[in-house]
């Protein structure tokens, strides 16, 4: 869907959502037990590198990530009072750099790609009464729906910060969290009308098809703020 989806020609892009999505899983297992803070800078900075080979769009793509800078220092926070720096570097690093290589596999599948391999892997579920097509398309839709809710609540953040001195309030989170529901609501619909209710198939175009509801709802969220 949605905006997630970068379209560049390099070795990621061509590479099978299978084999992203298998490394990813992988990569997780394997950084999962490091406790070095110095790797994980390491991964990072290389994984930093790798968004900024996609040029501007790449680095674009990685600042929209600061907007959990706030999430991480309160976690980093917690961390140091309970425990100690060490841990609180490793916990924060590991959570930033699983984000990033979760995102390059967002920014680099398209839709369809990804709702085939999540297909396949889903498929056993089909013997206790699931459609692996459905629960493909809902976890595709998951993923890539993060980056829309973030754009979201930066442009909501902006144009508060354009409006007033004072901090974000209560009023702005009430006011995300409505506009998140009218585009999950237009999504739904979108997928109404092309006949997924009914049929329990899913269009091959389908994330084609809905980018632009979801781009018209940003929007209009935009010029309500």
């Amino acid at each position: 869907m949605i905006g997630g989806y970068l379209d560049l020609r390099s070795p990621l892009h061509r590479l099978p959502a299978g084999v992203k999505l298998i490394g990813l899983a992988l990569l997780s297992l394997v950084l999962l037990p490091v406790e070095s803070p110095l790797v994980l800078v390491l991964a990072l900075a290389a994984v930093i590198l790798v968004y900024a080979s996609f040029g501007r769009r790449g680095v674009a793509r990685l600042r929209q990530w600061l907007v959990l800078a706030p999430l991480l220092a309160a976690i980093a926070a917690l961390q140091i009072w309970a425990a100690s720096w060490s841990v609180a570097a490793t916990s924060v690093l590991r959570i930033a750099l699983m984000v990033l290589l979760a995102d390059l596999v967002t920014l680099s599948t398209r839709l369809q790609d990804m709702m085939d391999a999540l297909t396949v892997v889903l498929r056993p579920f089909e013997r206790f009464g699931f459609e692996s097509r459905r629960l493909s398309l809902a976890v595709a839709l998951v993923i890539r729906f993060v980056p829309v809710l973030l754009a979201n609540w930066r442009a909501r953040e902006e144009a508060w910060r354009a409006r007033s001195s004072r901090r974000v309030g209560l009023a702005l989170v009430g006011a995300f969290f409505s506009g998140a529901l009218r585009s999950a609501d237009q999504v739904a619909e979108a997928l109404e009308a092309r006949g997924f209710a009914a049929t329990g198939r899913v269009p091959g175009e389908a994330g084609q098809g809905m980018r632009p509801v979801v781009r018209q709802q940003t929007r209009q969220e935009t010029r309500e703020d």
